[in-house]
This record gives C-alpha cells, sequence and structure tokens, in this order.
C-alpha cells in the first residue's frame, strides 16, 4: 500500500430532522389537538486513532464523508430517530486541522484518542410544541438546522524514538536495515528513499525503540528543493535525532563537514524547534578508511564543525560499531 501521510477531505454533519405538523383525529374526538412529534439530531462525525491504520492512502479515493441525517418528526406525538454518528478511522499521530482558518482541531497521539469535527444538526420542533392555552391548534413548526460542514487537513506525523538525519546516499537506509527487521531499498543514486520508513530495534533484554527513516534532504531543501522537507514533520516527535553523514562521499566534491552544516541550515530554516533537538553525530563508512588514519581523519572533522555532541562511528554495511550505538540510544532512552 503507498505511503500516503497528508490529505484534505470534506466531511459533514447531519442535518436536524423537521418536526410534524399533525392533529389528533379519532373516531369521536373531532377536536383531539395537535400531535406532531419533533424531529431527530443529526449525527455527528468523529475521528478516531486506530492501530490497525497505518497510512492515509484511502483518502485518495474518498474525499466526501456525510453523517446520517435525522428522521423526521411524526404523527401521535413520535419523534424522529437521531442520525447515526460517522467514526473515521485514521493512523495513529494524525493531526487535523481546517483546511479554511488553518486551526488546529486535535492531535490523535495514542491509540482510541478521538475527537468531534462537526456537530449534527439541532432538530426541529413539532407543532405539539406550541399548544397554549390561548392557541389550541397551532400549525407552526421548525425545520432542523443543517448539519456543521468543514474541510479537514489531515496530516500524519509518524510516532518514533529516533529520527534519522542526512544527505541522500548518506547510508541511513542501510544503517536501518543493518540493526532492525525494516527492509527500505538501498542503491547506489539519490532519492532512493522516497517515503519514510519505521524500523524496530529489539535489544538482548527484549527492550526496543522504533526509528524513522526520512529521505535525504539538500542543499535548498527549506525552500522547496528535493523531497526530505516534506517529511521533516515525521521527525518532530522523535527524541533523538541521528545525524549520519558519509565520511568518504562517492562525489568527491561533498566535504563532510560541509555535508552536517548544510543539514543543520536546513532544519533551522524549516523548524527551529526541530534544530534545538537532541543530536548525535554518526560518522558512516568506517570500512572505507584505512585503520591506521581513522583516528586523525575522525579528529579533523570534528575540530572543523567545533562538535560538543556525542559521535559515533559506524559501518551500516558491515555492522561495525552499530550494536554500541544500539546500546547507547536505548540508554539514552531509558
Amino acid at each position: 500500500m503507498k505511503f500516503v501521510d497528508e490529505a484534505t477531505i470534506k466531511i459533514g454533519a447531519g442535518n436536524g430532522g423537521s418536526g410534524c405538523l399533525s392533529f389528533r383525529r379519532e373516531i369521536y374526538i373531532p377536536f383531539g389537538g395537535p400531535d406532531g412529534g419533533d424531529g431527530g439530531d443529526g449525527g455527528d462525525v468523529y475521528l478516531i486513532a486506530d492501530n490497525q491504520v497505518n497510512t492515509l492512502f484511502n483518502f485518495c479515493y474518498r474525499r466526501d464523508y456525510t453523517a446520517e441525517h435525522g428522521k423526521n418528526g411524526r404523527s401521535k406525538l413520535c419523534k424522529g430517530s437521531r442520525g447515526q454518528d460517522l467514526v473515521i478511522k485514521v493512523p495513529i499521530g494524525t493531526e487535523a486541522w481546517d483546511n479554511d482558518t488553518d486551526e488546529l482541531i486535535g492531535d490523535l497521539t495514542k491509540y482510541g484518542d478521538n475527537i468531534m469535527v462537526a456537530k449534527g444538526g439541532w432538530h426541529g420542533l413539532g407543532n405539539a410544541r406550541y399548544k397554549s392555552s390561548i392557541n389550541r391548534a397551532p400549525r407552526k413548526t421548525t425545520n432542523g438546522v443543517q448539519g456543521e460542514q468543514r474541510t479537514l487537513r489531515l496530516e500524519m506525523k509518524l510516532l518514533a524514538d529516533i529520527g534519522l538525519l542526512g544527505l541522500p546516499n548518506s547510508g541511513k537506509s542501510t544503517f536501518i536495515r543493518q540493526v532492525s527487521a525494516a527492509r527500505p531499498k538501498v542503491s547506489d543514486y539519490p532519492f532512493t528513499t522516497i517515503y519514510p520508513n519505521l524500523g524496530i530495534v529489539t535489544m538482548q533484554d527484549l527492550s526496543h525503540f522504533v526509528i524513522a527513516d526520512v529521505p535525504g534532504l539538500i542543499k535548498g531543501a527549506s525552500d522547496g528543493a528535493g523531497l526530505g522537507i516534506r517529511f521533516l514533520r515525521h521527525l518532530t516527535r522523535t527524541r533523538l535525532l541521528l545525524h549520519i553523514v558519509d565520511i568518504v562521499p562517492a562525489n568527491i566534491t561533498q566535504d563532510p563537514v560541509e555535508s552536517i552544516k548544510i543539514i543543520n541550515h536546513e532544519l533551522k530554516n524549516h523548524k527551529k524547534s526541530l534544530s534545538r533537538q537532541d543530536q548525535w553525530l554518526i560518522l558512516n563508512k568506517i570500512d572505507l578508511v584505512p585503520e591506521d588514519i581513522r583516528e586523525e581523519f575522525y579528529q579533523d572533522i570534528l575540530n572543523a564543525l567545533d562538535w560538543h555532541g556525542r559521535v559515533f562511528c559506524i559501518s551500516g554495511k558491515s555492522g561495525e560499531g552499530c550494536d554500541l550505538l544500539c546500546i547507547s540510544i536505548m540508554d539514552y532512552l531509558k
């Protein structure tokens, strides 16, 4: 199933049923009086977070949702039945926005969370409601109120403990394949990853954490270039960012230090809160650097960056250093 993390839908709550105009008519009772019943309320529209749904893909084909209308009132003081509520299932981590006012309606962050996004219309009144001592045969009724109409923008944010950052082909997908059962596509051309991937890393004591891999960022991403900026919202819920850098890039004109600066610049331009999240530097592809010059090679990079955070050296392909990194992540999360 195609991964879709944003969708726009139109929703409508049910209209209220109209009141009934009726008079009691029975044999030998020529003036029975008014007996028109009220209508029923319209159904409401709810969003509910369901762990069986993991994408907004279904909303690409059906964009209009309407709850059931309330039934009209009937004679003999029979009230119309209430319209059935409409419950729309969405993935956990979905935000609902009013597309017209850009107002955040609700954020569904855990299983079973639900919010009302459209209120059903109020019922109309039958003529029995208007009977009084001076008006014994009222002919007045009211129509039901129209249900609330809205255009919703649904935005899904993956729920993960760890988020991966980096330029295209820096080794993010290779790393997530090495430490988890996830199998994202890996190849030697940019933007092999075009949709976010989730991987679950399970430790020996059966504790685990979730990693989110998003498409790589490029220079100018905060202005719309490339794919990664579109998916950066998935990293806003993570507790730790792993900045993966290819220390021996295939493109020799791309300096590792410059790569790190590009990513952090794009993060800051996109959302300052994202650039302030805890971030570890992961120097990848160490298997391509001779052991006798590794220490000096790493130190040159760190000195050029003036980096004060934690640093790990790994090889996503061979697995070297990945176990130590996963153990450190688990300790950090605990």
